[in-house]
């Protein structure tokens, strides 16, 4: 059973509030984008509403603004259990960052090493080190997956690693089709092979702990707007790399991270908002103690509400005609998916779906939503992909209820054309 109050968790997100042609909005594009509580909100107007300022000034709302930057730094190393808040970086988002560190861990690549990429993951955690290796002569290989039930092909990485692997990019959960990956496996057999492992964490964050010293990556990054804060990305990187890569900097610029790697002048409102998200993430738990335990409660709540609606999801489809959904559909294995199905529909394109849908207020997403890859795997590029729906906590099962109900008048429409 649940033990959160969606009714009292939705009061607190003015978004939900909406409604479509009469009909309250659903909101089922989290995996795009999760809406903010008030907390979040006021956080960002009350850092602008008492003065913005630059860090290094010796007055006082410099010296607040530098406040705000360590609150959000210290709640960040909390949420992904990092050793010292030194390890944790922001910037514009996780894309940003990704082409930043990709450029720095480059410069230590030569013309013939190797690094390894996935199929599985969306293309922020690809195109960066494709280009990269275009630029130094290194060599890439791709790390597949399966396209019965999505989920990566873990047995095959000691295969693809050499003498010559410098490094793994590689999804903490796939954005399109949810499916987990058992990360700690993949960084065992990358660091025996002494290769250096980049996650990206974006999709995984609302639904799951974070714990990057359990997991031992080199770097991880995630977004804030993902978990109910606003358009920040953050970087953990071990404090020992962030130390010794070059960071591409203007002049001067500190020597030691963080700052090294934080270029030009930070969105300190969203710094704010990104300590209001993880202190309201920490609100859901209903144990006392400091703030990583709380989170740990929180996510344990969080992830079994969201379980009982992918059961649910998953429950009803099955007597849906002509739906399909791609990836884990087993309910004895939904500890091994994120709550967000990547799902097709007889006689409708992914944008006529989603459209249909969104008439009637419930929002979804449709395409490749930068997952390009997996959509060419699974060989859905050139028609248009996926309709994606994604559920996070302040979802109800009145709301998956009203989908089903929907989907199933969807397919009847086409039952009755044939």
């Amino acid at each position: 059973m649940s033990m959160l109050d969606t009714a009292q968790i939705r009061a607190q997100f003015p978004a939900l509030q909406q409604q479509v042609n009469g009909q309250p909005a659903i909101f089922f594009d989290g995996p795009a984008g999760t809406q903010s509580p008030q907390s979040v909100i006021d956080a960002m107007r009350d850092y602008l509403a008492t003065g913005s300022s630059n860090l290094g000034g010796e007055f006082v709302v410099s010296q607040r603004t530098g406040q705000v930057a360590a609150a959000a730094r210290h709640a960040m190393a909390d949420m992904l259990n990092a050793r010292r808040p030194e390890e944790i970086s922001f910037g514009q988002n996780m894309t940003s960052l990704t082409f930043a560190v990709s450029r720095a861990i480059a410069r230590t690549w030569q013309a013939g090493d190797e690094i390894i990429v996935t199929r599985l993951d969306h293309d922020a955690n690809i195109a960066p080190w494709l280009l990269a290796a275009e630029d130094k002569g290194v060599t890439v290989r791709w790390l597949d997956f399966d396209s019965a039930d999505c989920t990566l092909q873990l047995d095959t990485l000691p295969d693809l690693l050499t003498d010559k692997t410098r490094l793994l990019a590689i999804t903490l959960a796939s954005n399109a089709v949810g499916s987990i990956t058992d990360i700690r496996r993949a960084v065992d057999s990358a660091h025996a092979n002494g290769t250096l492992v980049y996650v990206d964490s974006v999709h995984y964050a609302p639904h799951g702990l974070i714990n990057v010293q359990a997991f031992d990556c080199d770097f991880l990054v995630c977004s804030a707007y993902k978990f109910y804060g606003p358009h920040t990305g953050i970087l953990y990187g071990k404090y020992e790399h962030m130390a010794a890569l070059t960071a591409y900097k203007v002049r001067p610029a500190p020597a030691l991270p963080p700052g090294k790697w934080e270029t030009g002048t930070q969105s300190f409102e969203s710094l704010a908002g990104v300590t209001a998200a993880v202190d309201y993430l920490a609100g859901l738990s209903t144990v006392n103690g400091d703030r990583r335990t709380r989170l740990s409660q929180a996510m344990a709540n969080i992830n079994l509400h969201e379980t009982a609606l992918s059961e649910r999801f998953l429950r009803g489809v099955t007597s849906i005609p002509g739906l399909k959904v791609y990836g884990i559909t087993d309910i004895e294995r939904l500890d091994e998916r994120a709550p967000t199905f990547a799902i097709s529909l007889e006689g409708y394109t992914a944008a006529e779906l989603a459209q249909r849908l969104g008439a009637t207020g419930i929002f979804v997403w449709d395409g490749h939503y930068y997952a390009v890859a997996v959509m060419e795997r699974l060989g859905l590029l050139e028609s248009g992909g996926l309709v994606r729906i994604g559920f996070v906590h302040y979802n109800t099962s009145a709301e998956v209820d009203r989908l089903l109900d929907t989907l199933h008048a969807l397919a009847a429409e086409i039952t009755e054309i044939n």
